[in-house]
């Protein structure tokens, strides 16, 4: 694979100067691979918002630089509204934004800008729209007549139409119910399995997290404290805990039976699949029935 967004030492200080100075984001640095699906997991306030939209351009970072396809994109000659087309970012509650007058011309909206011809834009509009639940007949209606969860599709489908190289989604779940959120959530990996895009995926659920990506970049306090995959981060179950992330519910049970009965049982048990293997593994060596 080859590496499509580098951040390099990236820092980012509100209020230089004022009573009000504060560093949303230190010295982080990391690659993200052609096609990966990479989770951004932190406490509020621990630089995840402010991070993706410096790999945006949104937000020029006070030092450090981001590479995209190696080139820095605050480059004096680079073509950063350009690059805004590769780079979806999709925000927290993106519903907000929603503004016209139908879902048809909410979600054409971003490929209208990149001066698609009008043919090119429908056939964009009505491919996001499938992929994203939208029926033919909900096009025509105005976005705020939608369901919560509609209207969250109905954003997302809008910078899929853009058809990015990277798609970022800020707390995509944030807000839905239970049911809205599988279906978020399921969009999102059908997404990545079926156009193999490179997605960011932004949130402080663990529980969505864990059975979703395959790798996790963790921050607390501004700074990147963990970047591995999610088994060997979910063994550090303590330290997530001390900097105010909760484990998943399975990780809980596990640790429990562990602590409990002194079964030699991973930590890093994170998905109710894994922990099935998990199970049967130690059934079938005897050390449990």
């Amino acid at each position: 694979m080859s590496t499509i967004i580098e951040a390099r030492s990236l820092t980012y200080t509100y209020g230089v100067g004022t009573p009000f100075e504060h560093t949303a984001l230190d010295n982080v640095s990391f690659r993200i691979e052609e096609g990966e699906f990479v989770g951004i997991i932190g406490h509020t306030g621990s630089g995840k918002s402010t991070l993706v939209q410096m790999l945006n351009g949104l937000v020029t970072p006070s030092s450090g630089e981001v590479y995209f396809r190696d080139k820095n994109i605050h480059d004096k000659d680079y073509k950063l509204r350009d690059m805004r087309f590769k780079v979806g970012l999709v925000f927290q509650y993106p519903e907000y934004q929603l503004f016209e007058e139908t879902v048809y011309r909410d979600i054409a909206f971003g490929p209208k800008n990149m001066g698609l011809s009008e043919s090119e834009i429908d056939d964009r509009v009505r491919e996001a729209a499938r992929f994203t639940g939208i029926r033919e007949e909900q096009l025509e209606k105005s976005p705020f007549e939608l369901s919560g969860g509609q209207k969250r599709r109905v954003a997302i489908a809008g910078v899929l139409a853009m058809r990015p190289e990277v798609l970022i989604l800020d707390e995509p779940t944030s807000g839905l119910d239970p049911r809205g959120r599988e279906r978020i959530l399921e969009l999102i990996k059908s997404y990545h399995r079926e156009r193999g895009t490179t997605v960011l995926f932004v949130t402080h659920s663990m529980e969505d997290i864990a059975r979703t990506v395959e790798r996790l970049i963790v921050l607390n306090e501004s700074k990147l404290v963990l970047d591995d995959i999610p088994e060997n981060v979910f063994l550090k179950a303590d330290f997530l805990d001390s900097i105010g992330l909760d484990v998943p519910q399975i990780t809980k049970v596990f640790m429990l039976l562990s602590e409990k009965y002194g079964i030699n049982i991973p930590t890093s048990v994170y998905t109710v699949k894994y922990a099935k293997k998990i199970v049967d593994e130690l059934m079938a060596k005897g050390e449990i029935k």
